[in-house]
């Protein structure tokens, strides 16, 4: 997880003067989960067995970590999106007094595992920040519902550019009108050190020390049935 100050450590994201409480604002990631992971049980006492745990992904911590990481950057106002022959053609309107969506250049992205479907954009009205140094992953939002749309991921120098960023993304539904409403998740926003990226990679076979430390911590993850790695951290 990442923790900022509320002095140098911290992301900004800031907006005009006038649209607050107009636009949509982000939130944290942890705070908007899913009704469907609210509701489901730790354990389904249906399957529970001698010979099955029943634990559901809900004990499952690199699910949860995914979910819960960062923040998410919502869709300013509410968007009616039509797609129309097979994915080819994709209309936008909306009544905001703002640009919501508009389209790239197929050949931009000619070639792409998306085609026939054009590349369009949603328009942000927030601008993001971060400490030197931070930059900021983009990325459609982890383990949640699918939308009628997929965005692309990308990444942003967020501590240097303060312009506003736009959502590239890809109509994924069916032909149909849908009505994509203000609040609505598009992107997830993880902030992460530069530093981190230059990090060398080491390719080898492992040694007896590293595959009994390996071997270790498997066993006493399976042994604790999925509370292990959530004792170890509050032992730390």
């Amino acid at each position: 997880m990442f923790h900022f100050s509320q002095t140098s450590r911290s992301i900004r994201f800031l907006r005009r003067p006038e649209d607050h409480g107009v636009i949509a604002p982000p939130v944290a990631a942890k705070t908007v989960l899913p009704d469907w992971f609210r509701k489901l049980p730790a354990v389904d006492s249906q399957h529970a067995s001698a010979t099955n745990n029943g634990l559901t992904v809900k004990r499952c911590m690199p699910f949860l970590d995914a979910m819960t990481t960062g923040w998410i950057l919502p869709l300013a106002a509410t968007v009616r999106l039509e797609i129309k022959n097979g994915g080819r053609a994709v209309d936008a309107g909306w009544e905001f007094d703002r640009v919501m969506v508009s389209n790239h250049g197929a050949h931009q992205v000619a070639g792409n595992p998306k085609e026939p479907g054009p590349p369009c954009k949603f328009h942000n009205y927030w601008s993001i920040r971060t400490p030197p140094g931070w930059s900021s992953l983009f990325l459609p939002p982890l383990n949640r519902p699918a939308q009628p749309f997929e965005c692309v991921a990308g990444i942003v120098d967020t501590d240097t550019y303060a312009a506003h960023i736009h959502f590239p993304f890809f109509a994924t539904a069916p032909d149909g009108l849908y009505v994509v409403e203000k609040g609505t998740p598009l992107v997830q926003v993880i902030p992460f050190r530069r530093e981190g990226a230059a990090l060398k990679a080491e390719i080898r076979a492992e040694t007896r020390a590293e595959a009994t430390e390996r071997e270790t911590v498997y066993r006493n993850t399976i042994a604790g049935e999925g509370w292990y790695r959530k004792w170890a951290r509050a032992a730390r």
